[in-house]
């Protein structure tokens, strides 16, 4: 099969279109879980906010390429993504939020780099999605590396101390995004997977715990979605990563 080629400049548009998209709309799946929800304020805000950001916090730019193995991207992909978050910023007026080093704390001014996540899949598209991550959210996810022996009711608890910890600073109603197993880092990453799912998980036993996880802290969160990973016999990650009611996200395909 031949190799489809996609310019990197076609990548810094749609980064750049896709980062004010995001900021100034809701997808359309977190907007039906706030009506059903059913609080008037926070949908009236929605609906009078015009061209102007959800958030004052536009967010650290998380931006995620599933990468088809029979594309090929011509040029640097990761100043082509970074390009892209830069123009957002200039021409969607967005805040620029990010500092060059996490001590000595000088602002880039641009809101770069992006953090940058690659995932080769079929086919010969590159998918982009652009997740600005407002901090509020970012401070209450928590991660620990539970023993096999805390089983499902360790992995409840946790998820829901994590959650009740959550509520008073990021921006409620919440969405629960949880990641099981893997290693530490990939526990992680698919906690913010998880956030982003609009659709139940696929294994009715991970479906039945989301909606036990929710019924459980339905008075603060619009949902709990989880996604998980083989892992080790002597360990259970266990991830959870906050999404405020202003879930912000947006997709492309290239």
């Amino acid at each position: 099969m031949s190799v489809r080629e996609i310019d990197a400049a076609r990548l810094t548009e749609a980064v750049a279109r896709l980062y004010v998209r995001a900021c100034l709309r809701l997808p359309e799946y977190v907007e039906d879980r706030l009506r059903t929800f059913g609080n008037p304020y926070i949908i009236e805000n929605f609906e009078t906010n015009g061209d102007l950001p959800l958030c004052q916090d536009t967010g650290m730019a998380a931006v995620y390429l599933e990468v088809g193995q029979d594309a090929h991207i011509t040029g640097d992909i990761s100043a082509a993504v970074d390009e892209g978050v830069r123009r957002a910023v200039k021409e969607g007026y967005l805040r620029a939020s990010i500092v060059a080093d996490p001590l000595r704390r000088t602002n880039t001014g641009d809101n770069t780099p992006a953090c940058l996540y690659t995932d080769i899949v079929p086919g010969d598209t590159v998918r982009v999605t652009v997740v600005p991550r407002g901090f509020g959210c970012e401070n209450k996810a928590r991660l620990a590396m539970l023993a096999p022996a805390d089983g499902l009711e360790g992995v409840k608890a946790f998820v829901l101390d994590t959650a009740r910890l959550a509520v008073p600073d990021a921006c409620p109603p919440v969405l629960i995004g949880v990641g099981l197993g893997g290693n530490f880092d990939r526990a992680a990453y698919l906690s913010k997977k998880a956030v982003l799912r609009p659709e139940p998980n696929p294994d009715p036993f991970y479906a039945a715990l989301e909606t036990e996880l929710y019924e459980q802290t339905k008075a603060f969160s619009i949902g709990v979605r989880i996604l998980t990973a083989p892992t080790h016999i002597a360990g259970l990650p266990c991830a959870v990563s906050v999404g405020c009611h202003s879930l912000r996200s947006a997709s492309e395909v290239l």
